[in-house]
């Protein structure tokens, strides 16, 4: 099955990596799979373009069924493969329903680090200003500790909604991003008790993104945060 499955992807990113775990949390190995580069542009190719017309990574087909949105990619593997592999969605109304909020909250936890590793990126110089860089700022620090208190109710040692599902195939990319660039482990525990929780869990470490495992060494952008 997972042979007539094909994902153009790039590495580090959030919602490529989200696909790359579920589809090795759901054992769908052997797909055809290619790594473009983001400094070359390639995901603007024609390549990418005629599969996601928004020139965006992920881009992922399932025979003739094509899903370029990461949160769609993982419902539908998980939806198509549900006796497959790791059940992603739980059963209990009460953990579904966590599940799905944290899902959704965690789209918004990677826009907000965008906003502030990828600022200069995505503002033109002349269009920059302090204030922005400092409400972005503030705006990132208040949502991380929002993640510091959801883990804090749920314990040490713990999952987002019960057991590992889709919240934390979508969520953890983000915090592992957030620590590789420079996130104080002393400031947000909850969240580096979290992070070292899953770094090791084989679909995670699979996916590692390749040039994070060339160069262990990270950046220092978040460190103040």
């Amino acid at each position: 099955m997972a042979k007539s499955m094909s994902l153009l992807w790039g590495a580090g990113s959030p919602p490529c990596w989200r696909v790359m775990i579920t589809l090795q949390e759901k054992n769908l190995q052997g797909y055809k799979h290619k790594l473009l580069c983001f400094e070359k542009a390639e995901h603007k190719s024609q390549e990418v373009l005629d599969i996601n017309p928004r020139g965006q990574l992920p881009a992922f087909k399932h025979g003739d069924i094509i899903l370029n949105e990461s949160g769609g990619a993982c419902l539908y593997l998980e939806n198509q493969f549900k006796s497959q592999g790791t059940k992603l969605i739980p059963d209990s109304p009460a953990e579904q329903a966590l599940m799905y909020q944290r899902m959704f909250e965690g789209i918004a936890l990677n826009d907000k680090l965008n906003s502030v590793i990828y600022y200069e990126w995505f503002v033109p110089e002349g269009e920059r200003h302090d204030s922005a860089v400092r409400r972005n700022r503030e705006a990132l620090a208040a949502e991380l500790q929002l993640w510091e208190g959801y883990l804090e109710k749920v314990g040490a040692g713990s999952y987002l909604a019960g057991a590992f599902s889709l919240a934390d195939v979508i969520v953890f990319p983000s915090i592992a991003y957030a620590f590789r660039f420079g996130l104080s482990v002393g400031r947000y525990p909850k969240l580096a008790t979290y992070y070292s929780l899953l770094k090791n869990r084989p679909s995670i470490k699979t996916s590692w993104p390749p040039h994070w495992v060339e160069s262990p060494q990270g950046y220092d952008s978040l460190k103040d945060l």
